[in-house]
């Protein structure tokens, strides 16, 4: 495992690669890793603690593998060079914050077996223009979306049952 905190701070780590020994990452593992750019997660990777990546500026694409079932809270937040994530089937919840205020994401794969996306997931993603919501979702968190200005198209499956308060709060772009 890769302990909490265990490169909190490292302002100058560039990239990592993660070996296939490991199956945990804790939490703030990376946190504030500001230069980080490239991080390879092996299918090994079970677990990604809360605020593991968080303001890893410099983080550009993240891909989540099929090992990892769960998303933690903020593990993303304020990575504001993410532009792309791909989200595995095996993901069955985006934690609360999970990806807020990446202010550049423009393009989110949401896997099929996710059933909650949990407050303020993606808050403040200016940058992502189009939503699609895959069919095992059930429920939508409070703010979930808000503040995703260039949000143009959401595609809301007939699975949601549950639409939480602002969700899409100062969505000014969608049609």
């Amino acid at each position: 495992s890769i302990g909490d905190w265990a490169f909190n701070l490292c302002k100058s780590l560039e990239s990592v690669s993660i070996p296939d020994s490991v199956t945990s990452i804790g939490e703030r593992a990376f946190s504030g890793c500001s230069s980080l750019e490239t991080v390879s997660i092996p299918d090994s990777v079970t677990s990604i603690g809360d605020w593991a990546f968080h303001t890893c500026t410099s983080l550009e694409t993240v891909s989540i593998p099929d090992s990892v079932t769960s998303i933690g809270n903020e593990v993303f937040f304020g990575c504001t060079s993410l532009e792309t994530v791909s989200i595995s089937n095996n993901v069955t919840s985006i934690g609360d914050g999970a990806f807020m205020g990446c202010s550049s994401l423009e393009t989110v794969s949401i896997g099929n077996n996710v059933t909650s996306i949990d407050y303020k997931a993606f808050y403040g993603c200016s940058s992502l223009e189009t939503v699609s919501i895959p069919d095992s979702v059930t429920s939508i968190g409070d703010e979930s979306f808000r503040s995703c200005t260039s949000l143009e198209t959401v595609s809301i499956p007939n699975s949601v049952t549950s639409i939480g308060d602002d969700a899409f709060t100062s969505c000014s772009a969608i049609t």
